[in-house]
């Protein structure tokens, strides 16, 4: 707008800008702005030649300059939104990325179950720095993370952990759920986020 108007538009635009962002800053600039313009037609309605030559000089000035500040402010007055489905792309990129570590994790645990243990594969509760994609030990986390996997219920989540402590642990989720009485329904949502380390 400050380039179309010849500037004249310049205190409208960084109002706008003012009330859409709720910033003082943009007011106070708008006003300059605005006193700059009313300064501009007051000089060159004065029919002086050197009020016309200041006049124009300050109007081009504020045109200008009016212009690029605009430019300036623009996205953060209109900030470009990530099209959702976008979003949706890389959060499916992501699902997936964390899928294919929980499946390296259960390679490398059933390669090596000690070098599994020492990297605290599927133990988000103890600090660990190798990633292995959310998975759960089912035989070694404490209640309150086998809790949060999905389908998980604090009844079975109690089922389990009891389960556990007499038997010393599971080789299976199907071992778990007939063990533990886990409801059919819930076994394919355990089974992508658990592991069973001896």
């Amino acid at each position: 707008m400050p380039f179309v108007t010849l500037g004249y538009g310049t205190p409208f635009s960084f109002l706008y800008a003012a009330v859409r962002r709720r910033s003082l800053g943009l007011g106070i600039t708008a006003a300059g702005y605005g006193a700059g313009t009313a300064a501009v037609m007051m000089m060159l309605q004065a029919g002086d030649p050197i009020f016309l030559v200041l006049g124009s000089f300050l109007a081009i000035l504020l045109w200008i300059a009016g212009t690029g500040h605009a430019f300036a402010v623009r996205p953060s007055v209109f900030p470009r939104e990530i099209p959702r489905n976008v979003l949706n792309e890389h959060a499916i990129e992501v699902a997936r990325y964390r899928r294919s570590l929980r499946e390296q994790a259960r390679a490398l645990a059933a390669e090596d179950p000690a070098l599994a243990r020492e990297l605290r594969i599927g133990r988000p509760d103890v600090p660990r720095t190798y990633d292995d994609g959310g998975l759960v030990d089912v035989n070694h986390a404490p209640r309150e993370i086998i809790e949060a996997l999905p389908g998980m219920t604090p009844e079975i989540a109690d089922r389990i952990v009891r389960r556990r402590a007499q038997t010393g642990g599971f080789v299976s989720v199907e071992e778990m759920a007939l063990d533990a009485d886990v409801p059919p329904d819930v076994l394919p949502q355990l089974a992508d986020f658990t592991i069973f380390l001896r």
